[in-house]
């Protein structure tokens, strides 16, 4: 089986190895593994790294963000839950978002 193992796979995509072993427990970018074991990357997943990294940079976004996205894409039920309350969001007409907050919160503060 071959492939690059992470110490190669780090220095060719730019991420630390550390980085690369967080990357696979988020399953954002998950290697083949050797039947002992070692990660072995592939040239797909080293350019796939390269793009996650241009992503980031590009668009401002945290690993968490496209754990996240990655996230709605595997759970349907995640999806339509965030989608359905994305559709009924709406700022109130006439009020000031910091203003409904704090109308929000003091209601609450009351009850």
């Amino acid at each position: 089986m071959a492939g690059m193992k992470v110490n190669e796979a780090a220095a060719r995509s730019g991420w630390s190895a550390r980085m690369l072993r967080y990357l696979e427990a988020a399953t954002l970018v998950v290697p083949d593994r050797s039947p002992s074991g070692y990660r072995l990357y592939s040239d797909a997943h080293v350019e796939r790294l390269r793009g996650l990294a241009e992503l980031r940079t590009g668009f401002g976004l945290e690993l968490s963000d496209l754990a996240f996205a990655l996230r709605l894409r595997r759970e349907p039920e995640l999806q339509e839950a965030v989608e359905g309350w994305l559709e009924d969001w709406r700022e109130p007409p006439g009020v000031a978002w910091l203003d409904w907050e704090q109308q929000k919160q003091e209601r609450l503060l009351a009850a």
